[in-house]
């Protein structure tokens, strides 16, 4: 089934005019899913909203949305004021800018699109602006109104066509100086990172994503499948907790099945023979 265009519009660099069609990379459609099901009666379960005082449902004419500026208290909009409000979209992605392709952190990235042309005309100005951002390894900077929303997408060169991710606001990217506050300042030893330089890079290669499996998904379907077919799954078995370990130790034993006959020189030892 060919993929199916989720936004239209056009890509827009200075005075270079390219109809696009933006397409969604990444999707869980395919994920096991599950209904809420009534025990009683194996019929679906829906779901109602009610006055969270009164307890009573509140019909879809009577609901609105509020932003609360208090405990119980509310600023009610309607929806004719929420949609004045939200910017109306000209289906222009405007390139504001280019940077170089690893100067934005990836904390900042949200969703990643297809970028391709949306007809045959804007294949000469799209195939002059993959590869214009190819030769000179750089990413441009744009901003549109995506699915109501102004949003910046990060526009990459990939293969025959471009790669579109949107990005985090600032506001929205938890600090990492709070995150990392607690990290200890230890001082490793210099056969500790000789060791682990041998480990990594005796496990070096390269990326393959089809290498990596969906455990859960993969043990939720062939739970579903085993109760179809009247089977029982015998329950895995809590993984143990380690003890503390001597974390040289523990090198050196991951040096010694990665296949290496001797331990690597110490800092010292290189300098009593350097």
């Amino acid at each position: 089934m060919a993929l199916r265009a989720s936004w239209k519009g056009t890509l827009r660099i200075a005075e270079l005019l390219c109809p696009v069609a933006l397409y969604t990379a990444a999707s869980t459609s395919d994920r096991v899913a599950f209904h809420t099901v009534n025990r009683a009666t194996g019929n679906r379960v829906r779901r109602d909203f009610v006055d969270a005082q009164t307890g009573k449902p509140v019909k879809r004419e009577d609901q609105i949305k509020g932003y609360e500026t208090g405990a119980g208290d509310h600023v009610l909009l309607t929806p004719h004021e929420i949609a004045a409000a939200v910017p109306e979209s000209d289906k222009v992605l405007d390139v504001a800018s280019f940077v170089p392709c690893g100067e934005i952190d990836d904390v900042f990235f949200d969703k990643p699109y297809y970028l391709a042309p949306a007809d045959k005309a804007g294949a000469e100005a799209f195939t002059l602006i993959r590869d214009g951002l190819r030769a000179q390894d750089v990413a441009a900077i744009g901003r549109a109104v995506l699915f109501r929303r102004v949003r910046t997408m990060l526009i990459r060169a990939n293969g025959s066509g471009l790669i579109g991710t949107t990005l985090n606001f600032d506001y929205e990217v938890k600090s990492a100086e709070e995150a990392f506050a607690t990290v200890a300042d230890v001082k490793i030893t210099g056969e500790m990172l000789d060791l682990a330089r041998h480990i990594i890079e005796t496990k070096r290669g390269s990326f393959d994503i089809s290498s990596f499996d969906d455990r859960y998904d993969d043990a939720l379907a062939e739970l579903v499948k085993a109760k179809l077919e009247g089977r029982k799954i015998a329950r895995r078995p809590a993984p143990k907790r380690e003890a503390k370990v001597d974390l040289l130790a523990v090198l050196r034993d991951s040096a010694k099945a990665a296949g290496r006959d001797a331990a690597p020189k110490t800092a010292a030892t290189r300098r009593q023979t350097g």
